[in-house]
C-alpha cells in the first residue's frame, strides 16, 4: 500500500468531520469510541486501520479517495488536462469536454496528414 499524500490525509480529515454520522462536531471526538476520532488525527496507512464506518459509508462519497484504498487501484491521467480520475473501461479523458477537445486534436492531426498525403500524390502524378 502507498503512503497517502498530504492531500489525501486532508481530504479524509474532511470527509470524517464533515460527513461521519458518528463525528461529534461539538466534543470533536467520535461518538462510537467515545474518545477522538482516530479518521481527523491518525490518518491510516492501510484498509484495515481505517474505521468500519468510514471504510463502508463514507469512503465511497470521494471515488477517487476509495481507489486509493482498494486493492485495485489504478487511476489515469487525462491527456488534455492532466487531471488524475478512475477510468471506466479504456477511458482516456477524465470529462466530455476533455474529450471532445482530444478528439478535436485528433481530427485536426488527421486532416493535416491527409493533406500532406495529397499533396504529395498530386506532386508524383506531375
Amino acid at each position: 500500500m502507498k503512503e497517502l499524500t498530504a492531500g489525501e490525509r486532508k481530504e479524509i480529515r474532511r470527509l470524517a468531520t464533515s460527513m461521519c454520522a458518528n463525528y461529534d462536531d461539538c466534543f470533536k471526538e467520535c461518538l462510537l469510541l467515545n474518545r477522538a476520532c482516530y479518521m481527523t488525527y491518525g490518518v491510516a496507512y492501510n484498509n484495515s486501520a481505517l474505521c468500519k464506518y468510514f471504510r463502508e459509508a463514507v469512503l465511497p462519497l470521494n471515488p477517487l479517495l476509495a481507489a486509493v484504498f482498494s486493492e485495485h487501484y489504478e487511476t489515469k491521467s487525462c491527456k488534455i488536462c492532466g487531471t488524475e480520475f478512475i477510468p471506466v473501461g479504456r477511458q482516456a479523458y477524465c470529462s466530455e469536454k476533455c474529450k471532445s477537445e482530444g478528439n478535436r486534436i485528433k481530427s485536426r492531426e488527421r486532416m493535416k496528414n491527409m493533406r500532406i498525403k495529397d499533396s504529395t500524390m498530386l506532386r508524383n502524378s506531375l
